[in-house]
């Protein structure tokens, strides 16, 4: 409940008010390509994965 009601200066203050220095800037990602593989070729590269872990891992 608030004590007061506030003015639309004092709302708008509070949505949109004073934020300091946050200056956009637009930063631009590389996104790998996507290689489309067959099944067999992911399966192989799971294999792989898989052969050359550490042999605490493979316990774990």
């Amino acid at each position: 409940m608030r004590l007061r009601p506030l003015s639309e200066s004092e709302c708008y203050a509070r949505c949109y008010g004073q934020r300091g220095d946050e200056s956009v800037r637009v930063v631009r990602v590389e996104i790998p390509r996507v290689v489309a593989l067959s099944g067999e070729a992911v399966r192989r590269l799971f294999e792989e994965r898989l052969d050359s872990r550490e042999p605490e891992a493979e316990a774990a």
